[in-house]
């Protein structure tokens, strides 16, 4: 069983409850990292809260949904060990894994449906990671993270 944290600020709690009603039932552990409502939230708390699960192997992947996603991803990659992409389409959802094994998705419940929502989640949970050339670039991102980011565990 895959388990995935989840999380979204007030601006995707809808899409973020849609999806894990569609998810329901399949081979996925999904927990559920907050929000519970529309009321007002800071998106960078939740997105630090599933990316370091992620980090940490308590999940091994993530789901983030703000009301773009755009600010989800940007929070999340400040996370060492993350990599996390803002994907609007089933190939780029599929792209982001084969090519950049992303470890959390983002997606904005202003710009993408349920349904679609759910079939980029689909693409990107189906995909995996090529290695060979992808893996150098990957390293490549790692080494970047040594460079710049704390050495701190999470």
């Amino acid at each position: 069983m895959i388990k995935i944290a989840i999380g979204s600020d007030h601006a995707g709690f809808r899409l973020k409850k849609e999806i894990k009603e569609y998810f329901q039932g399949k081979d996925l552990q999904i927990t559920d990292l907050g929000v519970d409502s529309t009321d007002p939230v800071d998106y960078p708390d939740i997105a630090l809260m599933v990316a370091e699960s992620v980090a940490r192997g308590d999940h091994k992947y993530g789901i983030l949904i703000c009301g773009t996603g755009i600010g989800m991803v940007m929070a999340a990659n400040k996370v060492p060990g993350i990599r996390a992409a803002l994907c609007h389409d089933p190939f780029t959802a599929r792209a982001a894994r084969e090519h950049n094994d992303a470890n959390i998705i983002a997606l904005g419940e202003r710009v993408t449906g349920a349904g679609l929502a759910c079939a980029i989640i689909e693409s990107w949970l189906n995909a995996s990671f090529q290695g060979g050339r992808h893996q150098r670039r990957v390293d490549k991102i790692r080494a970047i993270e040594e460079k710049y980011c704390s050495t701190k565990k999470i």
